[in-house]
């Protein structure tokens, strides 16, 4: 069974395998690319045999729409961490910040984040990133497929993209900060696509849950 499921914020991928697991009864269950716990929205479950087509899944590209807070830089580059530097952001245009994202268009290198889930060395960096370890990550190259601007405000960006596997919008969101002259970190991440899985489809885990157990009654 492949489920496309909206992960609420909070929650971590995890949370929602295990939450799905205790639902169905089944104990190989899966997900399809990690979400952060301050994100929401797509996440891909998959149960049984069915876990096995996460692996292509995952490799998909993937769509985010994004909201940077300008001025301030967290640890975690994200809502969870604390703010660890700020830097006045100058005078800014639409059409400035549209040029800008426009330069991320295509193949680049990409330094994963420490607060990660990915692993170094056969541990995952978050862990280490909360001991105050800090170790060489291998840059790795993504593909920034589409990217536009949805909104601005002065303080904040919201903008949407489609990236290719890998991609951590965390980073995307420092470094479009930093070619706007400022530092920055996301306040909201929301996935609303996952290869051909979009958020408009996805249940929530409740109401997965209820078709559930109304189907098995």
């Amino acid at each position: 069974m492949i489920l496309n499921i909206h992960k609420p914020i909070g929650w971590t991928s995890f949370d929602v395998v295990k939450k799905i697991r205790g639902i169905v009864r089944e104990k190989k269950v899966g997900h399809g690319g990690t979400l952060d716990p301050f994100a929401e929205g797509v996440l891909i479950i998959g149960t049984g045999r069915d876990t096995k087509q996460l692996t292509t899944i995952t490799a998909e590209d993937k769509s985010y729409t994004a909201t940077i807070q300008l001025g301030e830089m967290t640890n975690t580059l994200d809502t969870e961490g604390e703010i660890i530097e700020t830097k006045p952001a100058p005078e800014l245009s639409q059409e400035k910040i549209k040029q800008v994202l426009i330069s991320f268009l295509g193949k680049s290198l990409q330094t994963p984040p420490m607060y990660s889930a990915k692993k170094v060395n056969g541990q995952r960096l978050y862990k280490l990133a909360r001991k105050n370890i800090e170790v060489k990550r291998e840059p790795v190259e993504i593909q920034i497929k589409d990217i536009h601007l949805d909104d601005f405000n002065g303080s904040t960006s919201t903008f949407s993209s489609i990236c290719s596997k890998g991609t951590y919008i965390r980073v995307l969101g420092k470094d479009i900060a930093e070619k706007l002259g400022t530092v920055g970190y996301l306040t909201s991440l929301i996935r609303t696509q996952v290869g051909g899985f979009s958020i408009d489809e996805s249940q929530s885990i409740q109401e997965f849950e209820e078709s559930w157990k109304s189907s098995v009654v």
